[in-house]
């Protein structure tokens, strides 16, 4: 009889436990313990714990808004079914052993405002459904081993204030649609394999107050548009193919701070580049 009630007692607590969210969504849960090898995790989920409790979940009106595991010896893949979290706002699992490729399923998250996945194990391109993430202001994939060119449906993530892409092996051209990010605060392409112009439209991302473009390959003239970046405080361009009148560049942006460039190639005045030719290239 002991034996039965503690039994009872067991269903009983996991019922309660699992109580909280749809079942879509404590099944996606689940499929997310398992692929990322929870048992080994160094901040174990305990089942028999209602889910409000588990490290790292934060659950508004019975459905899972945020998930923040980053440093917590995660190895494995994001598997497809994390697509069932559809009020899913911030995803963090930086810090990580995450291996695969950028799960498309996460594209599908109407909802999603921050996309943190820094320093993984991630490789392969994006997808060109990451234009469907209009809500996103945030996506760090920094430190990772992506690569192939950036999509142009980059320039759909019309509220994206953070776009942190540095030490990849991101390759191409800048899509022009990248000066649509009108948002767009921080641009950190830095150590990858970025060639080309770079868009003289860049002057008009008012909001930019960092431009990382170190350790690439972008060459030709300086576009005068980025005397408009009134907010930006950091620019970096060294290790590039760049040319132009830095110096003047540089006094005319009345807050910049940190400003990295190559001495071999500040000759030069600061010419207007075609628009038409940018679109063309890109």
């Amino acid at each position: 009889m002991k034996l039965i009630k503690l039994t009872l007692l067991f269903v009983l607590c996991t019922s309660l436990a699992f109580a909280e969210i749809p079942q879509s969504e404590k099944n996606a849960l689940q499929d997310f313990y398992e692929a990322t090898n929870g048992a080994e995790w160094t901040n174990k989920w305990d089942v028999n714990t209602p889910m409000s409790k588990w490290c790292g979940l934060t659950i508004e009106d019975g459905h899972v808004v945020a998930i923040v595991l980053s440093f917590n010896n995660l190895e494995g893949h994001i598997p497809a079914s994390i697509g069932a979290l559809k009020n899913l706002r911030r995803l963090d699992l930086s810090f990580n052993k995450i291996k695969g490729t950028f799960p498309v399923a996460l594209t599908t998250l109407p909802n999603i405002e921050e996309i943190k996945l820094y320093s993984n194990q991630l490789s392969g391109n994006l997808p060109n459904s990451i234009g469907n993430l209009t809500s996103l202001k945030a996506l760090e994939i920094y430190n990772n081993d992506f690569s192939g060119a950036l999509p142009v449906s980059i320039g759909n993530l019309k509220n994206l204030e953070f776009l942190m892409l540095s030490s990849n092996q991101f390759m191409g051209k800048l899509p022009i649609t990248i000066t649509n990010l009108k948002k767009l605060k921080v641009l950190s392409l830095f150590d990858n394999n970025f060639f080309g112009n770079l868009p003289n439209r860049i002057g008009e991302m008012a909001q930019l107050e960092e431009l990382v473009l170190s350790n690439n390959s972008f060459f030709g003239e300086l576009p005068s548009s980025l005397a408009k970046l009134e907010k930006l405080n950091t620019l970096l361009l060294s290790n590039n193919n760049l040319r132009g009148n830095f110096a003047k560049v540089q006094d005319q942006l009345p807050n910049i701070m940190t400003f990295d460039i190559d001495e071999a190639n500040t000759k030069g005045e600061l010419v207007t580049l075609d628009i038409e030719d940018d679109e063309d290239d890109n």
